[in-house]
């Protein structure tokens, strides 16, 4: 008999912190299913909300069980649920849309005008069990361990923001070496671009971005962005900016960088607005700038899960391993920058 309990990691009051709770296994609807979570990763979403920043305090209203990035075994289904069964392994794709809006009528559901976020709007994946619905489940391929196929959201981010158009025997420059830029990385350099230059102010993790395939790497307290990119690329410059970071002095810097012609995706979150010489670096350029929010539903989903099945190694970008218990020293790590990606065991 299924027990009725169950640890979870709570966002219970809005404050820094977050504590592991007793609380009920949830039981699911007639369109859910009842997941048996293997593996979950932390996001930077997820230290935006246990350091209670502005962000997280606009957005969230506790309690609320955290975490979105993850893996696992289905062990009930409701009785409307036809077509997932006890013993699939799967993950999950956290954005619940409406499917009712422009965007959901028209296949970009990614960009839905109400969406919520699972361990954001409601109970997430930090826990030993997690209700699902349905609509929002993928089934994983046997063939990848819970740890990677707990990761296929932000691969998928890196893919969209990588590949949101053709790269092939392209010079690329990714600004921000966070997860998602990690992934990236490695994701330019089996899609075959030319170059790869990976900028972020961490060693620690430019020596993970080299590991993932980066061509060159850059920290920018000691070199000149601009100067490098130039002399690396012979004057020619860089055909594709992959902005991570959110950061003004690189999504400025990576302009300057762009080729007539060039390509800027924008994945990273600015904290405030920035003022862009839309004349010179944009409009007399020729630039094309990409919004890249979520993933393309399931379309990526298909794409991530096939490299990630023996064509891109994602094991560099996993540093850490903890059980749910020790979800303090895992925060404190990731504060800390001295990490890639974090996996959490909660079973």
């Amino acid at each position: 008999m299924m027990k009725s309990m169950m640890k979870a990691l709570v966002k219970e009051n809005p404050a820094k912190g977050a504590v592991i709770r007793n609380i009920k296994i949830p039981q699911p609807g007639p369109h859910d299913v009842l997941v048996k979570v293997l593996a979950t990763s932390i996001c930077g979403t997820d230290l935006h909300i246990f350091k209670w920043d502005q962000w997280a305090a606009s957005r969230m209203k506790p309690p609320v069980v955290i975490g979105h990035e993850m893996s696992g075994i289905i062990v009930k289904v409701g009785a409307g649920v036809k077509n997932w069964h006890k013993g699939d392994y799967v993950s999950l794709e956290c954005h619940k849309t409406c499917g009712q809006c422009y965007q959901c009528r028209t296949g970009q559901a990614h960009i839905c005008r109400d969406y919520t976020i699972l361990g954001v709007d409601f109970d997430g994946c930090f826990a030993e069990y997690i209700r699902v619905p349905e609509a929002n489940l993928w089934k994983n391929d046997p063939g990848i361990p819970p740890e990677v196929a707990c990761l296929q959201d932000p691969v998928g981010n890196a893919l969209m923001a990588a590949a949101s158009t053709d790269i092939t025997g392209k010079n690329l420059l990714i600004t921000g070496c966070g997860a998602i830029g990690l992934f990236a990385v490695g994701v330019a350099k089996v899609l075959g671009a030319h170059k790869i230059i990976a900028v972020d102010i961490n060693d620690y993790r430019l020596e993970i971005a080299r590991q993932m395939g980066a061509s060159h790497i850059i920290n920018p307290l000691e070199h000149n962005i601009v100067e490098k990119v130039l002399i690396g690329t012979k004057g020619d410059g860089i055909d594709i900016v992959v902005e991570m970071s959110g950061n003004k002095q690189s999504l400025q810097d990576g302009l300057k960088t762009l080729k007539n012609g060039g390509r800027l995706a924008l994945l990273g979150l600015p904290e405030e607005k920035i003022c862009l010489d839309l004349t010179n670096e944009i409009i007399f350029k020729g630039v094309t700038l990409a919004g890249i929010t979520g993933r393309k539903i399931f379309e990526t989903w298909y794409k991530t899960s096939a490299l990630l099945n023996g064509i891109l190694d994602v094991s560099p970008v996993i540093t850490h391993k903890f059980k749910l218990e020790q979800y303090e020293e895992a925060f404190s790590i990731m504060q800390s920058g001295q990490c890639g990606k974090i996996i959490l065991y909660p079973n």
